[in-house]
């Protein structure tokens, strides 16, 4: 077995609407609550991370398992949107909405344009962010294709 150590190193003055720094590798950022939270809006903030972890593991994955099929990518880009609802003072992060875009080369047959579908759905079940949040944020995917 193989276990991969990341660390992170987090520094807080004290106070809700102070702002603080995190360093992990070559993440190193300011941080604060955000604007919509009525915070100061420093830097980023967990709802932006964990989207962005979500993200950055969905697309980087997409991408392995099309390289590894060997299909002709001509371009890929991904948005992604988390919604976090607050009901009585609870904040829940209850979705992130993965909108991949993906254009295979002109050459792609329909085989190919079949297999890249199939691996847009697969990426995110194979995602190590997304089993990690699974039970607790819905993913939801909502893809585009070129041609």
């Amino acid at each position: 077995m193989v276990q991969h150590h990341f660390h992170l190193k987090a520094e807080w003055p004290g106070g809700r609407n102070s702002q603080g720094t995190i360093e992990a590798g070559n993440l190193k950022t300011k941080i604060s609550i955000p604007t919509e939270m009525d915070g100061p809006g420093i830097g980023t903030n967990p709802d932006e991370m964990l989207l962005g972890a979500a993200a950055t593991c969905y697309v980087i994955t997409l991408a392995a398992l099309i390289e590894r099929a060997e299909l002709p990518l001509s371009k890929m880009y991904l948005e992604s949107e988390g919604i976090v609802d607050v009901t009585n003072g609870v904040f829940t992060y209850e979705k992130i909405i993965h909108k991949p875009f993906v254009n295979l080369k002109e050459e792609a047959n329909d085989k190919q344009w079949k297999h890249v579908r199939k691996l847009v759905e697969k990426a995110e079940t194979s995602c190590m962010i997304s089993r990690a949040i699974q039970g607790n944020v819905q993913i939801e995917l909502q893809p585009t294709f070129g041609k």
